[in-house]
């Protein structure tokens, strides 16, 4: 294992994982690597998992502050919620047990946008950073770190951390040295300076990550995989509004909006995800690239294909297949993915620069186009915001597609107003369900409301929207944007009551 630990002075400084875990202590702020259960450290959590509960046997509170790139997994996010031994956690999550202490009220939980965690950390606005927790592949002679399967905010966290601990893991490939690029020419304000990426294949940094060796206080060698879960096959529901979002950019295409090369594509994770982007093999593209977050199994597909030429994001989600067809081709893909900082994959004037087309999934959106991505009846967090407003906000074009109906037809998607805003109607330019598209732009509020009515709603609660609306429209207090402020959220209060929104 210790050839993975090139550097005399950091080979000096391995020890076991329960004795480094030993080094956090109650009450620190801890920074982790790790974006959508991919580069994640896998055994200091765990370790530290356990000496909280040894504390909490002695009746000592141990909690501490825990800041990653985005989600991770039950390895970290859900031991540490299981233990309770986080009192806050940011800025993404998907963890079952870290939902549920969240909900419950047993921690606090900041969701912010993806693009602005680093920046607010340089900013100061999260305080002091007294360890970071860093997965990385090796560590070569002079010191530098080779990032694994995500880079997330670890450039951030090793230079603001006052200590560093090391999780050198073995599982992951030597082969994804030189996959990456690092970028250090950012600065605070007023110094800032634009930042030289003009193509999503550009390289404008370094393949490694700096680490002041003095400030690393141990190093735990291990060898375990991602959380690499199975992706399930796209239904019925994910196909039919893959067509309608392909049609869709068929017709931009027509109408000379768009080339047949698109532009750079951002695509959430997910069925709906993984079947449009199976539909842009099918319906012919080629030499596409990707401007996104995260390289999942379809866009390993398309690149191999040739639909994709090159894919630039911050992180893999693969499953078992997809880390087969990655090892087994990584020479390829090493030349084709670049993998760089989230807040260079999310940067906001980069993604408008480049034009990209943001695709993202939804819980919900209202009749003039607002949408909540985050909260389940206004006050349950499911997962949080990530990416999604850095790319919605900023894109050439913003998608948001969802089945129109969920929980079996008891929850419709389209609702009279949203319980929890997340993107504003000035955000959202297309809503897709498997009923239909709604394109948005250049619409007034009444004129937003027919066409998400007449597009998207589910025939079984399209005729309740219809009669909100014209209701709406008659004796609401103002005529520019029509809303029963008594009724406006009365189907999610329905739902909670009753288990469902019909009437």
């Amino acid at each position: 294992m210790s050839d993975r630990i090139r550097h005399a002075g950091l080979r000096g400084k391995r020890m076991p994982a329960d004795v480094a875990a030993a080094l956090i202590r109650p009450g620190m702020t801890v920074a982790m690597s790790g974006f959508t259960g991919a580069g994640y450290p896998k055994a200091i959590p765990q370790a530290l998992a356990a000496h909280i509960l040894q504390a909490h046997d002695f009746g000592e509170e141990f909690r501490i502050r825990v800041l990653t790139g985005a989600s991770t997994a039950p390895e970290l996010d859900g031991v540490l919620a299981r233990v309770r031994g986080m009192e806050l956690r940011l800025p993404y999550q998907s963890d079952p047990a870290l939902r549920e202490r969240i909900n419950a009220g047993d921690l606090n939980y900041i969701d912010i946008h993806l693009s602005h965690v680093a920046q607010h950390t340089w900013f100061g606005f999260f305080g002091k950073i007294d360890v970071a927790v860093i997965e990385v592949t090796a560590i070569d002679e002079a010191g530098h770190l080779i990032p694994s399967s995500s880079v997330g905010n670890n450039k951030t966290w090793l230079e603001q951390a006052d200590q560093v601990i090391l999780e050198v893991n073995r599982w992951q490939p030597e082969a994804l040295e030189g996959m990456h690029d690092i970028y250090y020419g950012t600065a605070l304000p007023p110094h800032r300076k634009p930042i030289p990426l003009v193509h999503p294949s550009d390289r404008i940094g370094e393949p490694h990550l700096r680490c002041d060796p003095d400030k690393v206080i141990a190093v735990v060698e291990t060898d375990a995989p991602d959380r690499n879960s199975p992706f399930a096959s796209p239904d019925a529901e994910s196909q039919q509004i893959a067509g309608h979002l392909l049609d869709f950019l068929a017709h931009e295409i027509k109408r000379g909006r768009l080339t047949p090369q698109l532009l750079p594509l951002q695509s959430g994770v997910g069925n709906i995800a993984n079947a449009v982007l199976a539909g842009l093999a099918t319906a012919g593209y080629r030499d596409l690239d990707a401007y996104t977050e995260v390289i999942q199994d379809a866009m390993l597909g398309l690149l191999k294909q040739g639909v994709l030429r090159m894919a630039s994001a911050t992180s893999f989600s693969l499953s078992p297949p997809g880390i087969e067809e990655f090892l087994a081709n990584v020479d390829d893909y090493r030349r084709r993915i670049v993998l760089r900082p989230q807040e260079i994959s999310n940067h906001p004037e980069l993604i408008r620069r480049l034009g990209c087309i943001a695709m993202n999934g939804m819980i919900e959106a209202d009749l003039y186009g607002n949408v909540n991505s985050t909260h389940i009846a206004g006050s349950r967090i499911m997962n949080g915001i990530g990416g999604s407003g850095d790319f919605a906000r900023n894109a050439y074009l913003s998608i948001f597609m969802a089945p129109s109906t969920a929980k079996d037809g008891a929850i419709s998607t389209i609702v009279p107003m949203v319980s929890h805003v997340d993107h504003t109607e000035h955000d959202v330019m297309v809503v897709v369900t498997e009923q239909g598209l709604a394109d948005l732009r250049g619409l007034a509020p009444k004129q937003r409301a027919r066409r998400i009515i007449d597009a998207c709603a589910h025939p079984d609660y399209r005729p309740m929207l219809q009669d909100y609306f014209d209701r709406a429209r008659r004796d609401s207090y103002g005529k520019h944007t029509p809303h029963l402020l008594g009724e406006a959220l009365s189907w999610h209060q329905r739902f909670i009551e009753t288990g469902t929104m019909r009437r």
